[in-house]
């Protein structure tokens, strides 16, 4: 079940790859806008990075979902940050997106539909049976919820300020160095919550098992057909 659990997180948030998508492009704006100031090269050389690692993602036959957000989030922040001629607006989108997603996170455990349960359910083949069936994995769910959100409140309450009356260099190193820990931070509580709670129940089996049933049923029904046509 650890084993498992682990993979799952790992594939639902994107694994290694993920983490680099995430913090390298905004690293590699920072670098080239702390030495030369440029906006325009800044947000191309990291724009161009972030395709490639896209580009890698459909080589090794990944999800469009995780091969290009990353790409049309570099984007928007390069988009918005030539056409403001402010480099800060380079990492408004991703800022936004976050406190978005805390917001969203937090909503959802107050209402019992925890966030985290819709995202990984399918990947544990559970699909909503959590909500009904499974107690133990909703509490679990809504706990996660409460540390992504948590979590991501917290970083939105560090990066804003800086938005605000800081400078692009030092919102861009401060970015940087907020990208993965709270992320590994998440995921690791996360795990925590699931290894220990129940089992996930595998709907997609129960399907399965349904349909084969039904089949059987179906030949069953048939063979006597034929057998009480055999003795008339």
């Amino acid at each position: 079940m650890r084993a498992a659990t682990e993979a799952a997180l790992l594939d639902a948030f994107g694994g290694v790859l993920g983490m680099v998508e995430t913090t390298v492009p905004g690293l590699i704006f920072v670098v080239i806008y702390t030495i030369n100031h440029d906006i325009k090269t800044s947000a191309f050389a990291a724009l161009a990075l972030s395709v490639v690692l896209g580009v890698t993602r459909l080589a090794r036959k990944d999800t469009l979902k995780h091969a290009f957000s990353g790409v049309f989030g570099i984007a928007f922040g390069a988009l918005f940050a030539m056409i403001s001629g402010n480099a800060k607006n380079f990492y408004l989108p991703g800022m936004l997106y976050t406190l978005g997603l805390g917001v969203a996170y937090v909503v959802s455990a107050l209402v019992r539909f925890p966030l985290l349960g819709l995202i990984l359910g399918p990947v544990f083949k559970e699909n909503l049976s959590w909500r009904t069936r499974n107690p133990g994995r909703l509490r679990a769910y809504t706990q996660a919820s409460w540390a992504w959100g948590l979590i991501l409140l917290a970083k939105s309450a560090i990066l804003f300020p800086l938005y605000w009356w800081g400078n692009a260099t030092q919102l861009g190193w401060v970015k940087v160095a907020l990208g993965i820990p709270p992320f590994l931070l998440s995921v690791y509580l996360t795990w925590i919550f699931l290894v220990k709670a129940p089992a996930p129940i595998d709907v997609i089996a129960e399907m399965e098992a349904a349909e084969e049933e039904r089949k059987a049923e179906k030949e069953r029904a048939k063979a006597a057909k034929e057998a009480e046509q055999a003795v008339k």
